[in-house]
């Protein structure tokens, strides 16, 4: 074996670095059965591989990104793999030796005994190479037959049940009543149940309970917020430009209202995609679809780049990664500076992707932060008297400097020129002379004319409002072709390439329509994408918004890696299951509704999060979805849930974002302390999180502690962690401690006993009665509060209630 073979070392690249969450868990021992190469092979040679022998790099002569390349002969005239015979498959060997000079891969965690063993039955059962699942069409999978009546109802649950089978397990039984209705409150509200709704549930016999309640809950407002945020999250929403001013993003809070509002529709999602990439383009262009396109206008900008052309790619970059990985799962952006190194996607299909964005401005430009992003979506006939009034001031100006100039032709020279020069010495010079070179006649004309424009200001005052929305207002001339450029650097065109979508979709050329370049007038470009994403016949789109919605009401995708469906992302769990569901969604019309509908009425949705030893130890990470996973509250749910138990929550939806009351300290941690951040009365300050003012340099302290995302980047999925930070927020902080006064004065806490006040306190926190233990917990708190600390009594009051707001069972959901 020559030393040529061996991975190069110092050519080890980014892959090394990149995990794809596989464990001993998530493989199957290799006699169990046939080694899955897309689930199992795959993801070992893309983690442990690429980096030296992939589809950018191909050390001695090998790669493993094809099937021909992997079995072809290296450089060493040896081969990798032979089909059916292990000894004669080099890889093995190299991956098994002692000799770290010789080991693969030489750097970064070794390939596992257990993935060398799946390697070894992969190779023996003949090497069969599949294209990953993700390239492949949708499939039209059969639904699974299994001996258990209640788990063949739903779809869903005859896929899952025919997994847990599999491994010698059964499923959890279902959820109590109790834990199940607080579940589907916060699942599609984002708010809990009040003590007397949780009651009335409960009580409900009625064999479509539970199908009645996820009716109500579908058609209430605060569905399109509790969704809606998670798509802000993804399009990583923000209200401010970042960099060191931050400058606000005008009317952002009127695409924030979009989003709710299309959720709350149930707005089909081909038609919701359309609407934020192409609103302008559409056969009818509408208010709220030109609002949709503010969708273009929610990265960050920098207002005075140290290089402009530079800038324009990278703020093309960013709307190029946050469609790929939003809409289509694709990491585009990873090919900017070179091919892809993991997936099929060449420099060229990056750049045939730019060029469908050609034609969007900038966010704005210095001196005018309106003209590209402010569009005016006002009544035709306000439009009109506006263009009125201008026509008409300037037909007045023009006559007004008629006269002038017919005055200053009669002044001295010096005064001729200055009337050429700066503004105010133009205005000077009028005002002290020219009265005196204008007829009666004239001069009475002028002061007419002076009155008339003076009433013309007037009526523009008294006008109404224009009313704009933040989206796409002006279009960038596309009057060149767009290249590619030499690793990423503006600056260095090379070859010349049109709009295409990406080769691996193995599809026909867009036709792109043939527009005369303007300001004015869109390329019509991006409608072309918006339609080819938007389509039925896309093996990503539906697949995608699928395993999304499936994340949000489990807790991870049938997919773990949302944004990232490619090579290097997580292998589906349940990959029929995946393909049903995304054929179901197109077929009913791209109903998110009828989506959570299905979801929600199967048995896998309704069980326990109980543990079971033996499934734990089979499958401790849930793999196979044996059981409801208990979840965290996110950042939202939790300070929305303060604010109901205390009875302060203001339910208004819509409008403008809202400014919660800020400490100074946090105030001083921008470069003009408390620039830009508004106050709001208290009722306002009592909406819901999702109507927060999004300011990138000052996000609320609170919801960060619990993981609101970073607005810069799209969030796939948030972090549930438990920290310090979080026990200090809600012990110490402000708003808690504000809201906990709040509590014990809503229940009347100086008229009751200390046994009384936990019975009153717990039903509007938990929602459910307090017990035995639980009031002799609360009475010698109470206590103690005050004999061991000195605390007055009405004190001693507001901190009892302050720790039932810190308890587990409100800040989790089982």
């Amino acid at each position: 074996m020559i030393d040529r073979f061996r991975l190069r070392t110092t050519l080890i690249a980014t892959a090394a670095l990149l995990g794809i969450g596989f464990t001993a868990n998530s493989v199957l021992k290799a006699a169990d059965s046939t080694v899955d190469f897309q689930k199992q092979i795959q993801p070992i040679l893309a983690k442990k591989c690429f980096s030296c022998h992939g589809p950018d790099e191909a050390e001695s002569s090998l790669s493993f990104a094809s099937q021909d390349e992997a079995f072809a002969e290296t450089d060493s005239g040896e081969h990798a793999i032979v089909p059916g015979d292990i000894e004669a498959s080099v890889m093995i060997a190299r991956m098994r030796t002692e000799d770290e000079w010789e080991r693969m891969p030489p750097e970064g965690d070794p390939v596992s005994d257990e993935e060398i063993a799946l390697i070894e039955t992969w190779i023996k059962e003949g090497a069969k190479w599949e294209k990953h699942w993700a390239f492949e069409p949708v499939a039209h999978p059969e639904v699974p037959t299994v001996d258990n009546a209640r788990w063949q109802a739903n779809p869903i649950d005859a896929f899952i049940y025919d997994a847990v089978a599999s491994k010698g397990l059964t499923p959890n039984e279902p959820a109590t009543k109790r834990d199940l209705v607080k579940r589907v409150y916060y699942d599609l509200t984002g708010l809990p149940p009040s003590k007397g709704e949780v009651d009335a549930f409960v009580a409900d016999q009625s064999p479509d309970a539970f199908k009645n309640l996820t009716e109500e809950l579908l058609a209430s407002p605060h569905y399109g917020e509790r969704w809606g945020r998670h798509w802000l999250d993804l399009v990583r929403f923000a209200e401010t430009n970042s960099f060191e001013r931050d400058g606000p993003k005008a009317n952002a809070w009127k695409y924030r209202d979009y989003v709710i509002r299309s959720f709350n529709e149930d707005k089909p999602y081909d038609q919701f995609i359309r609407e934020q990439l192409a609103g302008d383009e559409l056969d009818e262009v509408t208010k709220e679809s030109m609002t949709a396109t503010g969708y273009y206008r929610l990265g960050i900008w920098d207002d005075e780049p140290a290089d402009e052309l530079q800038a324009r790619f990278d703020a093309l970059d960013d709307i190029i990664l946050t469609t790929g990985q939003v809409f289509l799962g694709l990491t585009m952006n990873c090919a900017r500076c070179h091919d892809h190194k993991i997936d099929p996607i060449p420099q060229t299909d990056y750049y045939g992707m730019l060029s469908f964005f050609e034609d969007l401005t900038p966010y704005a430009r210095r001196g005018d932060l309106s003209i590209y992003s402010q569009v005016d979506v006002s009544s035709q006939s306000l439009k009109d008297r506006y263009a009125e009034n201008d026509q008409k001031r300037r037909e007045i100006e023009k006559a007004m400097h008629d006269l002038e100039q017919s005055g200053i032709v009669k002044m001295s020279a010096p005064d001729q020129r200055a009337t050429e020069g700066a503004r105010r010495d133009r205005n000077r010079v009028l005002k002290a002379k020219l009265r005196q070179h204008l007829s009666d006649a004239d001069w009475a004309k002028y002061e007419s004319l002076k009155r008339d424009l003076e009433a013309n200001r007037e009526e523009l005052k008294n006008l109404p409002k224009r009313e704009r929305v933040m989206g796409l207002a002006k279009y960038r001339k596309v009057d060149k072709p767009t290249y590619v450029l030499f690793r990423g650097n503006a600056h260095s065109p090379s070859d010349e390439v049109g709009p295409v979508f990406p080769t691996l979709f193995d599809v026909d050329p867009p036709a792109i329509p043939d527009v005369e370049p303007s300001e004015d007038r869109s390329s019509g470009r991006r409608r072309v994408l918006a339609e080819w994403i938007a389509s039925p016949d896309n093996m990503m789109t539906a697949r995608v918004m699928v395993n999304r919605i499936w994340q949000y009401h489990f807790g991870r995708g049938i997919v773990r890696s949302t944004n990232n469906f490619g090579m290097l992302g997580t292998p589906p769990t349940h990959p029929k299951l995946l393909d049903y569901l995304a054929n179901k969604f197109v077929e009913e019309g791209w109903s998110v509704k009828q989506m959570h509908r299905l979801i929600l009425s199967s048995q896998a949705y309704q069980m326990s999060s109980e543990g079971d030893k033996k499934a734990l130890g089979i499958d401790p990470d849930n793999e196979l979805f044996w059981r409801f996973d208990p979840r965290r509250l996110s950042a939202e749910e939790i300070r929305d849930s303060i604010l109901a138990a205390t009875g302060s929550l203001n339910r208004k939806t819509y409008g403008p974002s809202i400014y919660p009351e800020l400490s100074p300290e946090v105030l001083a941690g921008q470069s003009k302390p408390g620039d830009g951040w508004g106050k709001s009365s208290i009722t306002d300050q009592n909406r819901r999180s999702v109507y927060i003012y999004v300011k990138r340099s000052l996000l609320t302290p609170m919801l960060s502690a619990f993981d609101f995302p970073d607005p810069d980047l799209t969030c796939e999925a948030r972090f549930m962690t438990l920290q310090p930070a979080q026990a200090l927020s809600l012990l110490n902080g402000d708003f808690a401690g504000q809201q906990a006064k709040q509590l014990a004065e809503s229940v009347r806490a100086n008229d009751l006993s200390h046994e009384d006040l936990v019975r009153a306190v717990i039903p509007r926190v938990l929602l459910r009665s307090a017990t035995d233990a639980e009031i002799g917990d609360g009475v010698r708190l109470m206590q103690s509060l005050a004999e061991k600390h000195g605390l007055s009594d009405d004190e001693s009051k507001r901190l009892y209630c302050l720790s039932v707001l810190n308890w587990n069972e409100f800040l989790f959901v089982d």
